[in-house]
């Protein structure tokens, strides 16, 4: 049996990206077990999914396909399984964003498509190998992998599921700002920035199927491979920096999970009809709590607190925000810690403590997190804003 690899310059390139997807791939399983984390297991899989995905074009160009044996075992192993692609990165979304997300028995029909390509496949191997013992499906010599109709149909299976995914990382943003005063701390931008990066390759898979004439002939796709491959190596690299990150913050997740259910995120609002004259009720409540209890200073305060410490409804302290003062829970807290903190500048506190010790102490849990709402509040860094008050 000749299993050889002949090294060229288009099968050595993929596969060092190969090997770098599996390597991965094996770190971040190891890291989800470990840590029980979900996520990771999921961002897992989809890498090992990434490289059996390059594998046919690695294999086809170190010579696979002019030798016999190692011809059937691509057409008959179903390297590419660009219907399993989107469920996964769909559910790898749910995870990262709720550590604690089960799977309901719903969710396991958005794997159907792909077990019935797999059922395909083995109908294939079965009826070519075992039972006809010659090619019948395989008559034209192509791998089915490679088929159009099947990466058209994967293509759009992953724009569905990339959609998906979006929408429901928009509605926690969404959610978050509107919850809690630590908007910044489980906003997750590395989820956003992974899927810009997957539909990056989307776009330009429909761009070279559009304007490269020659989209079905086996070498005419070599750079489609090559960009995926340096994506999925974005992707490999940053994700596994992010679940790192979350071992060492998992208190993160935590406050995210305990505020946020599935069941939140995805439920539709109750109407709930609160006027204006009750608005202005609530915008004195509020603010007398606010400047009594100063309560911007507990850096996890999130909207159900201020509800308890009011005896009413988180929805009704969000509409009398929203609608009262024109900004979400978030900006709204973060406008008192940003007052309190030019406050206590003023008065030359600086002199004492630190800049950073000072915005602790009105309510931010993070630099960065200062740092942002105070230029998006006065349109100057802290340290300009300081250099002002000083001249």
């Amino acid at each position: 049996m000749d299993f050889s690899f002949a090294f060229g310059q288009k099968s050595s390139l993929l596969l060092i990206f190969f090997f770098h997807g599996i390597v991965f791939s094996f770190l971040l399983a190891r890291k989800g077990i470990l840590y029980k984390n979900k996520a990771s297991k999921w961002l897992s899989f989809f890498l090992f999914l990434c490289a059996l995905y390059i594998s046919p074009y690695m294999l086809g160009y170190a010579n696979w396909y002019s030798n016999k044996i190692t011809r059937e075992i691509l057409f008959f192993v179903p390297f590419m399984q660009v219907l399993l692609i989107g469920p996964v990165i769909y559910f790898y979304t749910k995870t990262l964003l709720n550590n604690q997300f089960k799977m309901a028995k719903k969710d396991w029909l958005h794997f159907i498509p792909a077990i019935l390509y797999l059922l395909y496949s083995l109908i294939v191997f079965i009826t070519d190998k075992l039972i006809l013992d010659e090619f019948y499906f395989y008559a034209d010599g192509r791998d089915k992998d490679l088929a159009n109709w099947y990466q058209i149909v994967g293509v759009i299976s992953m724009s569905f599921y990339l959609i998906f995914s979006l929408k429901h990382y928009a509605n926690y943003k969404k959610l978050i700002f509107e919850k809690v005063s630590f908007a910044d701390s489980i906003l997750f931008q590395w989820i956003q920035n992974f899927l810009i990066a997957f539909l990056s390759i989307l776009i330009l898979r429909v761009l070279l199927f559009i304007l490269n004439p020659e989209w079905g002939e086996f070498g005419s796709q070599f750079w489609h491979y090559i960009v995926f491959s340096i994506v999925v190596f974005y992707i490999s690299i940053n994700g596994y920096a992010n679940a790192v990150k979350m071992s060492f913050l998992g208190d993160i997740n935590s406050e995210s999970v305990a505020i946020f259910s599935e069941s939140i995120i995805e439920e539709k609002p109750r109407q709930e009809t609160i006027n204006q004259k009750e608005i202005e009720f609530w915008k004195q409540k509020i603010l007398q709590l606010i400047e009594k209890e100063k309560i911007y200073t507990n850096a996890k305060l999130t909207l159900s607190d201020v509800s308890k410490l009011l005896e009413t409804t988180p929805k009704t302290i969000s509409k009398s925000i929203n609608s009262g003062f024109e900004m979400n829970f978030n900006d709204f807290i973060n406008k008192f810690r940003i007052e309190a903190v030019k406050e206590k500048l003023e008065k030359g506190e600086h002199k004492k403590s630190t800049l950073l010790g000072i915005a602790f102490d009105c309510g931010f849990n993070s630099k960065a997190t200062f740092n942002r709402a105070f230029k998006k509040s006065t349109g100057l860094t802290p340290k300009d804003y300081l250099q002002n008050i000083s001249s």
